[in-house]
């Protein structure tokens, strides 16, 4: 398995670990959905605040690259996934996923009977409305610090999709 791929499945497994922990469903996109940038769909099995089934799709990212600064994430991300990423109003919310992953896949996770630890962490952030980029390649996105994809978020995340707030 190329490393990449290794990168790609253990921000899978942190996603997943997440949506588990808040009793949600995450379910992998087909192919076809993820040659149109979208990698998985989280869904509120049931209800949350009288909304049947509240979802939004993700575009799941992972770098083992230096991109964490004081108080924000400076990422590269692709102007085909930066465009696919921004519509201003989607049938579905959309959010990028960002996993930060130590460079060592030794790194990567510690493990006892008592825990296990995956590390580094992951954000999230809507690029709902934002403006075109004249780059060709890619543009690079600022991730707020404090946008930390966790269990807590995720259940905001969904209140607010839930409420019909705009992410």
């Amino acid at each position: 398995m190329s490393l990449n791929t290794q990168k790609e499945d253990f921000s899978y497994a942190y996603v997943y670990a997440v949506t588990a922990s808040a009793g949600y469903s995450l379910q992998a996109a087909t192919r076809r959905l993820d040659l149109s940038g979208i990698d998985a769909t989280i869904t509120v099995p049931g209800k949350l605040n009288s909304k049947r089934l509240p979802r939004f799709d993700i575009q799941i990212k992972s770098t083992s690259l230096d991109v964490a600064k004081e108080t924000s994430i400076k990422y590269p991300l692709s102007i085909k996934n930066y465009d696919e990423l921004r519509e201003v109003d989607p049938f579905v919310p959309q959010l990028l996923i960002l996993v930060l992953i130590p460079d060592d896949v030794n790194d990567w996770l510690s493990q006892s009977e008592e825990s296990l630890c995956l590390k580094r962490c992951g954000y999230w952030l809507s690029l709902r409305g934002q403006p075109p980029v004249d780059n060709l390649s890619t543009t690079t996105v600022d991730i707020k610090r404090q946008n930390i994809f966790s269990t807590n978020a995720l259940r905001m995340i969904m209140k607010r999709i839930a409420d019909g707030e705009k992410l």
